[in-house]
């Protein structure tokens, strides 16, 4: 009796301090917090228990998705951040809203994200709550903060000096010749063809990356490219649910997924990684970026590796998905703009005849194609690969003059900044 009386009398103890933890988590602290932020005229759209503004935001992104816009027209934000928008007409250019119990604030006032950016004092590290993203791009230079970036930028930052950059020029003109090659036999056919460039130019880009990065054929970088964007679904399918840390260790139908797909990705990425060591007696590391990285790790420096097999696979992971990406991503919305835009058609032509002649381009002729730069610069600033951006507070902190307690996430809508006609301008 006396051992029973204790075991019920633990368990409700626990189950009173679990209840005490979550009040105060789920309604004393949002309650404060919110108090807080009033007081300093910084307001936002009302805290609701347990989902904050989750409800809100999956309401007007579903009304978002019902909207078509003309061709003429590249203000997708309704579609994409309709409650960024609703809110900074509402409360203003800092903003705080709610996403579970956690406070975001929206930084939208472009002298206040410099702050956030340019800090070099890690005030603002990286917000890394989804497991799912983490397991994406692995914790390589995207996601990593401080010494640890550091260490990993020292070892990779050399892959990208601009002189092997323009070596890798033959590659990657080698591998646009291959794709129009086969465009142009498919129109010897005779009649007219549909191109679906989106996809085609994910396959250009894996190309490009898998031989310049890794030495790799397309082959090998293509199931990995598979894996991860099937991963990249995984990720971004969650990305408005409510974040409950011990969530991610749970055999849930969806973590079984991502568990079981990021094991494949490392698996494959271990292939590589092995062909190229097995090499290394007679052929070296090389000097891309995966050789770069195994000389790091290499043993025979009789140091400590600056970087473990590990952190080479998580940064594989991150190249291989945001190298190639971002840049097809680029290419596909170029190339809508100049179907829309024929006159830019002829003067990027016109530039290209100009400066190469009828040579494929150079690395140090593509320096000279300054129209080109621009049309890709502006093909960024409207359909840019990353929307948002966000960081958190690394301590109590005052940011623009707003006292922002730990913890709190910071939202840079990158996507609606670079629409901000008090920035550009009406056109």
């Amino acid at each position: 009796m006396g051992v029973a009386w204790m075991v019920a009398a633990a368990v409700a103890a626990v189950l009173a301090s679990w209840a005490f933890n979550a009040l105060v988590h789920l309604v004393w602290r949002p309650y404060a917090i919110t108090r807080r932020f009033r007081a300093q005229g910084v307001r936002g759209p009302e805290y609701r228990f347990f989902t904050g503004s989750l409800g809100e935001i999956k309401r007007l992104r579903g009304e978002g998705a019902a909207v078509t816009l003309d061709v003429d027209d590249h203000d997708f934000i309704p579609m994409v951040q309709p409650h960024l928008r609703k809110w900074i007409a509402l409360y203003g250019r800092t903003f705080v809203y709610w996403t579970g119990a956690r406070p975001n604030v929206c930084v939208a006032d472009v002298n206040v994200v410099r702050q956030v950016l340019f800090d070099r004092n890690g005030l603002y590290p990286k917000n890394l709550m989804n497991p799912h993203i983490s397991r994406l791009l692995g914790k390589g230079l995207v996601l990593t903060d401080g010494d640890d970036w550091k260490r990993h930028r020292k070892v990779v930052h050399p892959a990208f000096n601009m002189d092997k950059l323009k070596m890798m020029t033959v590659t990657m003109s080698d591998c646009a010749r291959s794709m129009m090659s086969e465009w142009e036999s498919q129109l010897a056919k005779g009649g007219e063809v549909e191109i679906e460039l989106s996809s085609r130019f994910e396959e250009l880009t894996a190309d490009v990356i898998s031989h310049t990065a890794f030495g790799s054929s397309y082959d090998e970088g293509k199931r990995v490219f598979l894996a991860q964007r099937e991963l990249q679904y995984l990720a971004f399918s969650t990305f408005f649910n409510v974040q409950i840390p011990a969530l991610k260790y749970l055999p849930t139908e969806k973590n079984l997924r991502t568990w079981k797909l990021d094991k494949q990705v490392r698996g494959m990425l271990m292939d590589i990684i092995k062909a190229r060591l097995a090499s290394k007696d007679t052929a070296g590391y090389g000097n891309d970026l995966l050789g770069l990285m195994l000389e790091a790790c290499a043993p025979e420096h009789g140091e400590t590796p600056v970087l473990s097999m590990d952190e080479i696979i998580d940064e594989c992971k991150t190249f291989f998905f945001a190298g190639h990406d971002t840049t097809s991503h680029l290419l596909t919305w170029a190339a809508f703009l100049l179907s829309t835009h024929p006159e830019w058609q002829d003067r990027l032509r016109e530039e290209v005849r100009r400066e190469c002649g009828d040579e494929v381009p150079t690395g140090d002729a593509l320096n000279k194609l300054a129209l080109v730069n621009m049309f890709l610069l502006e093909t960024l600033r409207l359909y840019g690969p990353v929307s948002v951006i966000q960081r958190k507070a690394g301590s109590d902190l005052d940011l623009g003059g707003v006292r922002v307690p730990e913890g709190a996430i910071f939202t840079i809508p990158i996507a609606t900044i670079h629409r901000d006609k008090e920035v550009w301008g009406e056109d």
